[in-house]
């Protein structure tokens, strides 16, 4: 094994610095040389504005490209669904990892009865925030930034009824309280869940070594759900919601799509189940589906209600 040391730049929140301790033990096992570089990203300094506000995609990744290109460090580590769909000139994906788990769970104050009495909930997320607004239309939802460590703290502060958080990422880092509820019904974020390594497209030898991580079923599903985004042209802004399962029994894979307007009041949805050798193109129809059945008009209305 030669002996260059592979340089793991990270954010430095504690979920950020776990993912990258993981990659590393990983490539440690395979005989590879690391040390982990933690870099401060735009998205965790300023804390006051809600995130699609500032500048639509890449604000938790941009630093860590800027890194890479610049050679101070190898590789990143981010959570998949922070990172654009179209990645920067030369870096490319290295490595997705096994998904963890991919639903939304609900933190709150105990006794929840959403159903019986009108709820404040607590979310940074569009996504999020238009689904609990579908389902409960009478709900008050307030925005809510920081690393989960921090989104967590103000929840505690706050006389909120309870906030949204991917499950993986509290379990991650044992966060995970005893008043949770699993939202199964809320369609997660396209690539929640799944750890994406990423590095420069012309260094072989870190590819070579991030190509022994990769998973291949995470890699297809995460594709399908990105690729969906993509031609939605969602960003990290739209509500968008994708979730892609492999059925191993049948060699299936089963499609599902959300795209809903900011107060939930509109929402289009697809589900399907096709052969898994129709994986490559299975986001893009599925997008052009939800965008011939009004979704089109729908994708417009968001974007001019976000640059108001």
């Amino acid at each position: 094994m030669a002996e260059k040391t592979i340089r793991i730049g990270t954010r430095d929140s504690e979920l950020a610095l776990w993912q990258a301790h993981t990659v590393e033990k990983k490539l440690n096992d395979l005989g590879y040389k690391t040390s982990i570089v933690a870099v401060k990203s735009q998205g965790d300094i300023i804390l006051d504005k809600p995130l699609y506000e500032l500048g639509i995609t890449g604000i938790f990744t941009k630093t860590l490209d800027i890194a890479m290109i610049n050679g101070d460090i190898d590789i990143a580590v981010h959570s998949m669904k922070d990172v654009p769909t179209a990645l920067p000139k030369g870096i490319v994906q290295g490595a997705v990892l096994p998904r963890a788990n991919v639903i939304d769970i609900l933190v709150h104050k105990g006794n929840p009865d959403f159903d019986n009495k009108p709820s404040t909930i607590a979310t940074g997320s569009l996504r999020r925030q238009a689904q609990w607004f579908n389902k409960y239309p009478n709900h008050t939802v307030v925005d809510l930034r920081g690393n989960v460590n921090t989104r967590m703290q103000k929840l505690q502060d706050n006389d909120w009824d309870g906030a949204v958080f991917a499950a993986a990422g509290l379990e991650r880092i044992n966060l995970k309280p005893e008043n949770y509820i699993n939202l199964d019904w809320m369609i997660p974020a396209p690539a929640q869940g799944a750890m994406l390594v990423v590095a420069m497209e012309n260094d072989n030898y870190i590819l070579d070594a991030l190509s022994q991580l990769n998973d291949i079923e995470t890699e297809i599903c995460t594709y399908i759900e990105r690729q969906f985004l993509r031609t939605l042209e969602g960003g990290c802004t739209a509500p968008i919601g994708a979730l892609v399962t492999y059925n191993e029994d049948e060699d299936t894979l089963h499609f599902q799509g959300v795209l809903l307007s900011i107060d939930g009041k509109q929402k289009l949805e697809i589900n399907k189940t096709v052969d898994i050798s129709e994986w490559k193109k299975l986001g893009f129809h599925s997008a052009q589906e939800i965008l011939n059945n009004g979704g089109t008009e729908l994708m417009q209305k968001i974007k001019e209600s976000l640059k108001k």
